[in-house]
């Protein structure tokens, strides 16, 4: 049952570095050529989930720079504010189920615990 909760406690550490990834991204979703970064988690060893951040290459859209006197383009970032949200509110269910988990574990122990005296 320790294995578990491990387990668990890896998820809470990937799902937390899932949001700070995707917060990362809002901040700077008003950034010229800012890139997004995008935390996927996969199970590695013993049921151990591992984070992996990749950086999104892909072009932001190009619009014409206010401050530029001949109109030339600038590339804005290429984050989706309502993708990023939608992200967010997966690692948070996420986030929120292992902890559930972790907690019933903890009463199961307690109650055991006291039968046993």
């Amino acid at each position: 049952m320790i294995t578990s909760v491990n387990s668990n406690i890896s998820a809470l550490q990937a799902f937390s570095k899932q949001i700070g990834v995707s917060a990362n991204n809002v901040a700077n979703a008003l950034s010229d050529d800012f890139k997004k970064s995008r935390a996927i988690n996969t199970e590695g060893e013993n049921g151990q989930v591992q984070t992996t951040i990749t950086k999104v290459n892909t072009p932001g859209p190009l619009v014409e720079d206010p401050l530029s006197p001949t109109g030339e383009l600038k590339e804005l970032s290429n984050t989706d504010i309502a993708e990023e949200m939608t992200n967010q509110i997966i690692a948070s269910h996420g986030f929120n189920a292992n902890t559930k988990v972790i907690k019933t574990y903890e009463e199961t122990m307690g109650s055991l615990i006291d039968i046993i005296g």
